[in-house]
């Protein structure tokens, strides 16, 4: 499976779902190449850290920039069971391309209506994608929403979503905990670190079901797997 991660606005934690989507479909034993699109290079370092502290399982990513990622990745699928694209916050060729070869694409957002504003345009992006890629199926991610449950802004964000055509809301919702900055810092998915943020785990679980939907091999794994 290709999934792609991307959109146009920067900031939203991208990378962490990447690298956290990465590391658990490792984990529920699947060949797994994450594709860094992005010139920061957030996810290469990630895995570049997890090798060097030879963390198992291995999660192999290679960076990839231009007008060759569609046919590129269009190859490496044939070689791993699973893509998973890390796009840059921005409107780019990379982003595009990723669209195109994508099954699967989730779009991160903030629930702030800077962030709202940029989803006219993805929508659109989508549209054109699925002109060429009539599989490709796109939802919002509300990342690095107020861990106090007294904002709002996610609830009042899921009912201006309803205004796209072409992208979904999933269900599960990132929240900003310092969790996910620490795994991100050793190379790590946020459920392979101890002592465990459950709340953060839980999180990554939902969305990984989501999106694979067999939470529950990679629920095993990581209880029995090395930390």
């Amino acid at each position: 499976m290709i999934i792609l991660i991307g959109g146009e606005k920067g900031g939203t934690g991208k990378t962490t779902l990447a690298t956290n989507l990465a590391a658990l479909r490792a984990l529920a034993g699947r060949d797994v190449l994450l594709v860094d699109t992005d010139v920061q290079g957030s996810a290469s370092y990630w895995a570049q850290s997890r090798d060097e502290d030879e963390i198992q399982p291995r999660v192999a990513c290679i960076q990839k920039f231009g007008t060759g990622l569609q046919n590129e990745v269009q190859d490496l699928a044939r070689r791993y069971e699973d893509v998973i694209i890390d796009a840059g916050g921005r409107d780019s060729i990379e982003l595009r391309a990723g669209l195109v070869v994508a099954e699967k694409a989730y779009v991160p957002i903030q629930a702030s209506q800077f962030d709202i504003w940029t989803l006219g345009r993805m929508d659109d992006l989508v549209a054109s994608a699925q002109g060429f890629n009539p599989g490709l199926k796109a939802w919002v991610v509300i990342g690095r929403a107020s861990t106090n449950p007294s904002v709002t802004e996610t609830a009042e964000t899921r009912e201006i979503l309803a205004d796209f055509q072409h992208l979904n809301l999933a269900e599960a919702v990132i929240r900003d905990r310092i969790a996910y900055r620490k795994a991100a810092r050793d190379g790590r998915g946020v459920t392979e670190m101890k002592p465990t943020d459950a709340k953060a785990s839980n999180e990554m679980h939902a969305l990984y079901e989501e999106v694979f939907g067999d939470v529950e091999q990679v629920e095993k794994q990581t209880a029995g797997g090395e930390r």
